[in-house]
């Protein structure tokens, strides 16, 4: 029995089938399920039926949005993540069309890796800490979230997602210690807190109140000008 033409599959209805399985499989939604739907959108509306080759790909991957263009060209780097987002579906994809390409390092070279991470000396922690302070207004809440934030982030070894969404209820002050909901993985952990931690928190949320009305749900950090004031951080 031949295999079947590109053209004979219905590559929407694959994609939903490979997003299925994967939940199935207890993956979560991450962006490269957007990626391969972007991908079937791409195909459609340049009303395709060629074979699915890697120079096809390659063209979608080049599609970035505006942002991750520099000087008029496209982010290399950007191209080679999306065109790598595509690698697991292909390989799913071949078990219905032996001739699905695979994409690899060869179109724009391999991914570059995260640059090492900077261990910060407790040096660097007090100074950072010291500069926080110094945020304005001088009347405001700013300089003490960000302070008290790092000093959080250092002496409990938060993850910054972690920190910044931290529920108001999940800080235990009375017991000294933080419910850290859902963090990587999908797991949740208890994190004792130094007695020397204790206090800093505790003034904090005392000054938090005296500038943002408590609600339901409200974060422990919070902004605290303009328009999201009241509302979580934002990661950067």
């Amino acid at each position: 029995m031949s295999a079947p033409s590109p053209a004979s599959i219905d590559l929407t209805a694959k994609v939903e089938q490979y997003l299925a399985e994967r939940r199935r499989l207890g993956f979560k939604p991450c962006s490269s399920d957007l990626a391969v739907r972007h991908f079937t959108r791409f195909m459609a509306g340049e009303g395709r039926d060629s074979a699915l080759t890697v120079d096809v790909m390659v063209q979608w991957a080049r599609q970035v949005q505006p942002r991750y263009l520099v000087g008029g060209q496209v982010n290399v780097d950007t191209a080679a993540r999306r065109l790598a987002t595509l690698r697991p579906f292909m390989r799913w994809l071949q078990q219905f069309d032996p001739t699905v390409e695979v994409p690899d390092d060869s179109s724009f070279g391999p991914i570059p890796r995260r640059v090492a991470p900077h261990i910060y000396s407790e040096a660097e922690i007090a100074a950072l800490i010291v500069a926080a302070r110094r945020l304005g207004p001088s009347d405001g809440l700013r300089a003490a979230t960000y302070a008290t934030l790092f000093g959080l982030i250092a002496s409990a070894g938060l993850r910054v997602s972690e920190a910044i969404n931290l529920a108001d209820s999940d800080a235990d002050l009375e017991g000294g210690v933080l419910t850290i909901q859902q963090t990587k993985f999908g797991k949740s952990r208890m994190v004792p807190l130094h007695p020397s931690v204790i206090s800093p928190l505790a003034a904090y949320r005392a000054l938090r109140r005296q500038h943002v009305h408590p609600k339901p749900q409200m974060t422990f950090f919070v902004s605290s000008r303009g328009v999201r004031r009241g509302e979580p951080l934002g990661d950067r």
